[in-house]
């Protein structure tokens, strides 16, 4: 790494980094060719220092970095404090939480099986805690209480001692659930996997959860989701009711395979690459190149959302070369105006019927 770059000095003058770059514009002309950043030695940090000059930083501290920045993480903790050990850190000196992440180190203990970007952007994030299961104390209370108390999520990847500043983020919903992962000493424990949604971020600086690869798209075979799948957090389980639907939506899926099978048709797994992630909708049908998303209620919310995804997985899909007819399934007919809808919009629905399931083509 360089003697000094903008980000590290801008984190040790409490200046924002275009003025430390308008400065050495000012001193040197442009950004000599080859170069994607400025790289100091000692001799023009010390001529921005003195550019800038003493007591010019702020009393109230800024958040210096941009999306990108490298820098040591011991330097964001000498500008703005918090624990120097450990993914998540509490400053005093500003109200964010600091979140760290080192994918290969988190790789030896497999995290990488529970933990990284998710196909609808959202970023899931093992807690702490090694050894045991993970509660809610310290890190963990502040990760999971962020969104109520207004508190921005910074995220970082690490590799050795230097850090990527991803970006910001703020807790999804839900905020976390619960999986058994292993500890430190491959031991199966309860964990909380929070789930982190962007702010302003460059998602493709993160890991793909499960540790995947995004190659090009891929048909694999099909075989129907489990209730096992269902993952229910253990402080705050939910009710029975709600455990009932979450079922009826994977033996839809189920069922409707089951279907497709009776009628010579085939079900298949569609992987889609997506900028910096993969997507899969819930089923395809190569031969008609039906791109199926369930949901488990035909309520309006439900409706408009799995028309949104269905779309989306056809746009991807026809993109990449690939057949693609946008269907919903649906545990029964929803309301005419919606069907009417979605009639104009090109997507076949596909309703559970008591001869087995009805297709409404548009």
């Amino acid at each position: 790494m360089p003697v000094n770059t903008p980000a590290t000095l801008s984190l040790q003058l409490q200046v924002p980094q275009k003025r430390i770059r308008d400065i050495l514009r000012g001193l040197y002309g442009t950004l000599p060719q080859g170069l994607s950043r400025w790289e100091l030695d000692q001799e023009m940090t010390d001529a921005v220092r003195a550019a800038v000059g003493p007591g010019s930083a702020s009393d109230s501290l800024l958040w210096t970095l941009e999306i990108g920045d490298q820098v040591r993480r011991r330097e964001v903790h000498d500008a703005y404090g918090g624990q120097q050990q450990g993914g998540i850190s509490t400053p005093r000196r500003i109200p964010d939480i600091l979140v760290f992440t080192d994918p290969v180190k988190g790789a030896r203990y497999g995290y990488e099986k529970f933990e990284g970007l998710r196909e609808d952007g959202s970023y899931s994030y093992t807690g702490e805690g090694q050894r045991g299961d993970q509660v809610f104390v310290r890190g963990n209370v502040a990760l999971r209480d962020a969104a109520k108390n207004g508190q921005i999520i910074r995220v970082f990847t690490t590799r050795g001692p230097v850090a990527t500043y991803v970006g910001s983020f703020s807790t999804g919903e839900p905020t976390y659930r619960v999986e058994t992962i292993p500890d430190v000493d491959g031991k199966w424990r309860r964990g909380i996997i929070f789930n982190l949604i962007p702010i302003d971020a460059d998602a493709t600086l993160l890991p793909l959860y499960g540790g995947g690869k995004v190659s090009g798209p891929n048909i694999a075979d099909w075989t129907p989701p489990d209730f096992s799948d269902v993952v229910i957090e253990f402080d705050a389980p939910l009710p029975a009711g709600e455990r009932v639907v979450s079922r009826l939506e994977f033996e839809l899926q189920a069922g409707f395979g089951g279907w497709l099978k009776s009628e010579g048709l085939i079900p298949s797994r569609l992987t889609l690459p997506s900028g910096a992630f993969a997507i899969e909708p819930d089923l395809y049908v190569e031969s008609n190149g039906w791109i199926v998303e369930a949901k488990k209620s035909t309520a309006r919310t439900y409706v408009r959302t799995a028309i949104g995804q269905v779309l989306d997985y056809a746009h991807v899909a026809k993109g990449a070369g690939i057949a693609a007819v946008p269907m919903v399934l649906l545990p029964g007919k929803p309301a005419d105006d919606l069907i009417g809808l979605m009639n104009e919009l090109g997507i076949t629905v596909a309703v559970r019927s008591e001869s087995g399931f009805e297709l409404l083509v548009p």
